[in-house]
């Protein structure tokens, strides 16, 4: 099967925002639901996908591996994941397209619930090692929470009024959020070990000044050193403390340029106790001093 790439111009238009919804609906001749309906071909996005299903079933094929999904399942496909549909019954799905580096999502807001790091960032990297048990399933009131979530975006795409980008951006925040705190309660053994990590990350992000030891994210996360560092770093492609110099340098740099205080003080605030390890750090992650940064 030749796989295709799915254009987000397609879903967005030349000049639009970059959220769309797309609904997919039972069909016995499986007639494409909108222009560009790609559900059972293979292909990949320039964007992500957050996929509802709403009714039926189906067998979801993603990076060479075959997943049931049925009515309540709700995962997200990264950009460049190919996948599609096959064996469709009854299957209805809403799919919420957007490009999360152009609607400028909080992320550093969202990472602080347990629930966002371990859907939004933890289960797509994991899905093949669990054999996608640690998707999220909704049940019926929740699921019918978020169908009502997703047709109001879906109606404000529709009619495009003046401000529209706002209330989109505005209900996926909800969405997600409502979405994050479900995960928390998923019961499979599989969605607590991301959960985990999720509340290692959280706490980093709730906290980042604090002079965080190993010994105490291991305590949050109740896992090995070992597992913590492979799981993480596999998350997120860095370790927890590379990932907590980051985040300090990043809040640093918000600092900087909001902010009259002095570099020493900034360093202290973010969680360096040394002014020059600070700066070496910075240069390392930003490619220029604190005082350089500053004055551009």
């Amino acid at each position: 099967m030749k796989s295709m790439i799915a254009d987000g111009i397609h879903y967005f238009g030349r000049s639009g925002f970059p959220l769309a919804v797309r609904r997919v609906r039972a069909d016995v001749a499986h007639a494409p639901s909108h222009p560009h309906d790609l559900t059972e071909i293979e292909h990949s996005h320039d964007f992500c996908e957050l996929v509802i299903v709403t009714r039926g079933s189906a067998f979801h094929y993603l990076e060479n591996r075959e997943f049931p999904v049925t009515a309540g399942d709700v995962f997200l496909v990264q950009g460049r994941q190919k996948h599609y549909f096959h064996g469709r019954k009854n299957l209805d799905l809403i799919n919420i397209m957007y490009d999360p580096g152009k609607i400028a999502l909080p992320e550093n807001e969202l990472r602080k619930l347990p629930g966002y790091c371990a859907m939004f960032m933890l289960e797509p990297t994991y899905r093949r090692q669990h054999r996608f048990a640690s998707r999220l399933h909704l049940k019926r009131v929740p699921l019918a929470r978020v169908e009502q979530l997703a047709e109001e975006m879906e109606r404000e795409c529709e009619k495009a009024e003046p401000g529209y980008e706002v209330a989109l951006r505005a209900k996926l925040l909800e969405l997600m959020v409502y979405l994050s705190r479900a995960y928390t309660s998923t019961d499979t053994t599989e969605a607590h070990a991301l959960l985990r990590v999720g509340n290692v990350i959280g706490a980093l992000e709730n906290d980042f000044s604090k002079d965080w030891k190993l010994d105490d994210l291991l305590k949050i996360a109740h896992m090995s050193s070992s597992n913590l560092m492979r799981v993480f770093r596999k998350a997120t492609g860095q370790t927890p403390i590379e990932y907590l110099v980051r985040l300090r340098i990043q809040k640093a740099m918000e600092m900087l340029r909001n902010t009259d205080l002095a570099i020493t003080e900034i360093a202290m605030e973010v969680g360096f106790n040394d002014s020059n390890y600070f700066t070496r750090q910075f240069r390392r992650v930003v490619e220029t001093t604190p005082r350089d940064f500053r004055a551009g």
